[in-house]
């Protein structure tokens, strides 16, 4: 085994796969027998008197950070809507990005951040855009301690060249799992048709099921996640806990285009319109499947509902308001996970208020009125997936070529893969 530390306390460790493995490596590696693990220590408090910082990087000087006094001096901090957001309505903001030195992660939490999302493509840019992923990085635990494991949670995806192979993504989870060894991490599992039945499988370990973009896959990996409940065996399951990621802001992306082909007069009044109405009807879907009499047979063992995650909340056109896809979705029990503009946004302007129930009514006219006009939301779930998927091997292979770059700048001994595997070890130092 090779490892490498850095003045930042970032290690990296290549090893060959085998010994390590009671399945076929192939599965899990596709590409490659050497794998490289990241370890980021973590158990950090809040006060930065137990913090052991190494990096001389500055704070990014974000709109977020202004609205906040740090408190790390034992100043008062100052409340966000982002508070707000999480005490009045029920709803937890996490944020979608990485490239941050953990300093820059302190008055991100006491704004009210109170979880962690990540995508190969957010990792890519990490990696390849700055040494900012190198300082000690885990600052959530406290919070899924205060919560009983209900936020600080941290993400870590299966490998997306698993994204058609339910066995290889059933083994992958388990052994991040093992590896990981924490207990507020999330395994990260694509939605695809051959990755849902392995939601049941490993539904003990804490699944965050990702690419979901339309209802009939959401509701597939609801019940997916209540066969993996009931298939558990546990007499008590208030440990287990999930999270299903819903893609907004893309499925406004595909369906514009759409309907500009269109170009009618009524085509065009519906740009904008199609992510938050599939969305509301998402929450409609998720009120009435956990409160079916087979969901309080669950509830009598202690389960917890599976929570919605709204993802992808960037307005990706300039022309609509840069809240769009944050301020409609608030409801109860739900994620917002949003990247820098997002939550820049929320906080400066975002009023807060249910919002997610608020015309159930218009979201199923705007959600006919699309089918109306030839937009088959079939289409648009199944290319949206293809897309994700494609998108996030990609970025998954980009970002492996940069930690092996990486790897070679620190002078350890080469390795020859052409995949490498990142992940989490989450460690106190």
């Amino acid at each position: 085994m090779l490892l490498a530390q850095n003045s930042t306390n970032f290690h990296i460790h290549a090893f060959r796969l085998q010994p390590f493995f009671p399945f076929h490596a192939s599965k899990l590696f596709p590409f490659s027998s050497t794998i490289a693990v990241l370890h980021f220590p973590s158990k950090l408090a809040l006060s930065s008197s137990r913090m052991s910082l190494r990096s001389t990087a500055p704070l990014a000087a974000s709109l977020l950070v202004k609205c906040s006094q740090n408190g790390r001096n034992g100043s008062h901090v100052k409340r966000t809507t982002l508070h707000d957001l999480y005490e009045k309505q029920g709803q937890s903001p996490w944020y979608d990005n990485l490239c941050r030195p953990v300093t820059d992660l302190l008055p991100l939490i006491e704004s009210g951040v109170r979880g962690v999302t990540s995508n190969p493509t957010i990792f890519h840019k990490a990696i390849s855009t700055s040494n900012a992923y190198n300082d000690q990085f885990r600052l959530f635990e406290p919070i899924y301690d205060e919560t009983d494991g209900g936020d600080g949670y941290v993400f870590v995806e299966v490998s997306p060249w698993l994204a058609d192979d339910t066995q290889g993504t059933v083994d992958a989870a388990k052994w991040l799992h093992k590896l990981v060894d924490r207990p507020n991490v999330y395994i990260k599992i694509p939605a695809t048709a051959a990755c849902v039945p392995s939601v049941k499988q490993v539904i003990s370990l804490g699944i965050g099921v990702n690419l979901i973009f339309s209802l009939s896959r959401y509701e597939a990996v609801i019940d997916a996640y209540l066969d993996g409940l009931e298939a558990s065996g546990l007499d008590h399951l208030s440990r287990l806990t999930s999270v299903a990621s819903f893609y907004v802001s893309r499925v406004d992306t595909l369906v514009d285009s759409m309907l500009e082909k269109i170009g009618t007069l009524e085509a065009l009044d519906l740009r904008g319109k199609a992510a938050n109405a599939q969305a509301a009807l998402a929450f409609q879907l998720y009120r009435k499947k956990f409160s079916s009499p087979r969901w309080e047979a669950l509830v009598k063992k202690g389960a917890k509902k599976q929570r919605l995650l709204w993802a992808s909340t960037n307005v990706k056109n300039p022309a609509y308001p840069d809240t769009l896809y944050v301020a409609p979705l608030v409801g109860p029990d739900t994620v917002s996970t949003m990247p820098d503009q997002a939550l820049q946004a929320f906080v400066d302007h975002g009023t807060v208020g249910r919002t997610i129930d608020s015309n159930v009514s218009e979201a199923e006219g705007v959600y006919s009125a699309l089918e109306k006009l030839g937009i088959d939301w079939s289409y648009v779930g199944s290319q949206l997936e293809l897309e994700g998927v494609v998108s996030f091997k990609t970025s998954f292979d980009s970002l492996l070529n940069n930690l092996q770059e990486k790897t070679n700048s620190m002078k350890l001994v080469a390795c020859k893969p052409q995949y490498l595997f990142p992940i989490f070890d989450l460690q106190e130092t």
